[in-house]
Order: C-alpha cells, then structure tokens, then sequence
C-alpha cells in the first residue's frame, strides 16, 4: 500500500473534489484531459481512495465522465450546453432571489450590503480572482437566506457544470463592471423586500451571462 494511504492528515474527497474543481476552472485540467487517479492522489497528497471518491462525485455533478476502458476525464461542456445550463439558472436563481425578498432579516441586509460593499472594492482595484469569489460567495447566500432546499441541489450541479465557462466570463476585460452592477441590483431589491423586482434583477443577470457567453 503507497504511503499516502496510511496518512491521518490526508486531504478528504471533498477536499480533493474542491482542488479538482477548482483546477478544471482555471483551466489546468483542459476538457477532454485523462485523470489518472495516481497522478492525482501524488499532486493532492490525498489517497487513491479519496480520489476515487472525488472523482465520484465529481461524474455525479457533470464534470468528469467516465469512459470505457479509458478511466475518468474532464467532461467538455459545450458553448451550447453552457447556454442552456444558464437558461435554467435564471428560472431557479429568480425563483430564490424571490423568497429571498421575503424572507431576508435585518442581519441578512447587513450581510447582503457587505458582500455588495466587497464586490464594488474588488472590482475597482482590479481583483478579478477576487471579486469571481465574492460572487460565488453571493449567489451562495441568496440560495441559503431563500430557504429552498431543492433549489440549492439543482443549482450546485448546473454551477459546478459551467465553472470554466463562469471563470472565463470573469476574465473578459470589461465584464466585472457589468456585472458588479447587476449583483448591486440585486441586492438592492432583495433587501427592499421587493420579490418581483428581485426576481427581474436575477433574471436580468442571467441573461447578461447568457448574452456575453454568446459573445465569447
């Protein structure tokens, strides 16, 4: 047995699974690239069974496929699929922007303010890594204060699915300032207490993706 096996302070698959998914956003695992379980239990220091796992739950969310005889790769989503994966985000995402409206609390808007006060900062110093952060981060948010279970499960798995896509997006010159003031907007209907207009807002950003996908 490799001696990394035995290792207590080994990474965990969802350990591995989150540096897995994060390097295949970057771009440091291209689509279509072979995942050999070896190289990746050495280049994570985690076991060949945290791996397997990882890489489990990683063909679970649609990022890795297996193939016959060939093992585990990056499963390439199309520039169409992108599309589509966006199009059903911006029903689900409105849907949660909604209830968010209406459920959000007094230390909910402080929270929400914050992250929209972080974003604006990031994106005027040019922290682009940063501010695609802080969106996760706020996208995240507005699920968990909307309270909808199945909408968080459906909208894990269409996100991990177009992370390259997302973290493309973020790099295109111009597209923070677009889309900072499309979260701003947000935010700002969601603590109005205003479900219909946070809705749109949510809406409206996802057709901004949508559209600058297309562009790209």
């Amino acid at each position: 047995m490799p001696a990394h096996d035995q290792t207590t302070d080994a990474p965990g698959s969802r350990d591995v699974a989150d540096a897995i998914r994060e390097a295949i956003a970057r771009g440091d695992f291209a689509p279509n690239q072979r995942l050999v379980e070896a190289d990746l239990s050495e280049q994570f220091g985690a076991s060949r069974s945290g791996v397997r796992a990882a890489l489990f739950e990683l063909t679970n969310e649609g990022l890795v496929e297996r193939v016959q005889h060939r093992g585990a790769r990056v499963r390439a989503v199309t520039l169409e699929e992108a599309i589509e994966i966006s199009e059903v985000r911006m029903a689900v995402e409105g849907l949660c922007a909604a209830k968010a409206a209406e459920l959000i609390t007094d230390q909910e808007i402080a929270e929400l303010r914050s992250l929209g006060d972080s974003m604006r900062a990031a994106v005027a110093q040019g922290h682009v890594l940063e501010y695609s952060e802080l969106n996760k981060t706020l996208h995240q948010r507005i699920v968990d204060i909307s309270g909808q279970a199945t909408a968080a499960g459906v909208l894990r798995r269409l996100r991990a699915q177009n992370v390259r896509h997302q973290f493309q997006l973020a790099l295109v010159p111009g597209r923070p300032n677009v889309s900072l003031a499309e979260h701003l907007a947000i935010i700002d209907e969601i603590c109005a207490h205003a479900p219909e207009a946070a809705e749109r807002a949510a809406r409206r950003h996802l057709v901004s993706v949508i559209n600058a996908l297309k562009a790209v």
